[in-house]
């Protein structure tokens, strides 16, 4: 079986005493490529570098929503030129959180805005980050130069409802699903995750957040997305080798990866 861990943030501190053995252990999973997206400016350099010490991990840069509080517009230059190094697949991780009172909607949404044509100008896909601000976040999908594009990008760890899934996904949009689908009162979640279209749907784990239930209240871990994979197979009533060669094919096809 081979899977993509289309969202992961290997940088993370809690991965420090142990990140060699993690990759390993995805690997050995059946997990050989992961997707590191940035969460700041600050973290973009460690993002790249462990891009360029891993074969199998790529890059994204952008600025979080929760990180936007100082939002400048010549961030947007130091961006493009993160962008421009190799093994970075997207810009992200970028969106809306209105859950956290971190950084005013306002800014949220310019900084959002120009992420968002950053990855149109560079033809590169967005990785979206969406809490709890599902029609400010189609609106500003709608108005972009991304909206329509085969490839637009993906709703990581979607857990939005049917009708944000859908029209995400008629703006060119993938969705990414993550351990909450395997959680035991996620019924309307793996409802969702039965009638995304077979061609754009992801699997992610947003490691070190979001353990599968079987591992809930541990570190998650790239190894990990296999529970993920298996739990929406069982739902669409595929078998998991199956499914999970759907689900590559799909983020080889988004992200451009060999």
């Amino acid at each position: 079986m081979r899977l993509v861990d289309t969202h992961c943030h290997l940088d993370f501190e809690r991965f420090d005493a142990d990140r060699d053995a993690v990759v390993a252990r995805a690997a050995e999973a059946g997990v050989a490529r992961i997707i590191v997206p940035a969460i700041s400016l600050d973290n973009c350099p460690a993002v790249l570098a462990l891009a360029e010490q891993y074969p199998g991990v790529y890059a994204a840069v952008g600025v979080h929503p929760n990180s936007t509080a100082e939002w400048r517009a010549d961030w947007v230059d130091a961006l493009r030129d993160f962008a421009r190094r190799p093994k970075v697949v997207a810009i992200g991780e970028i969106g809306l959180d209105y859950y956290w009172d971190k950084s005013l909607p306002a800014v949220q949404q310019t900084a959002f805005s120009a992420q968002l044509a950053l990855a149109a100008e560079l033809e590169l896909p967005a990785i979206i980050h969406n809490r709890e601000a599902s029609a400010d976040l189609l609106r500003l999908l709608a108005a972009s130069p991304l909206a329509g594009r085969a490839g637009a990008g993906v709703l990581h760890s979607f857990s939005a409802d049917w009708a944000t899934a859908q029209a995400a996904l008629d703006l060119g949009f993938y969705l990414g699903f993550t351990g909450p689908v395997t959680f035991k009162q996620a019924d309307e979640l793996r409802a969702i995750a039965a009638r995304v279209p077979l061609d754009r749907i992801l699997v992610e784990t947003d490691a070190p957040f979001l353990a599968p239930q079987a591992r809930r209240g541990r570190r998650n871990e790239p190894a990990y997305v296999t529970y993920v994979a298996e739990r929406i197979a069982a739902l669409r009533g595929m078998d998991t080798a199956v499914f999970a060669a759907h689900t590559t094919a799909n983020a080889e096809r988004l992200f451009g990866l060999a």
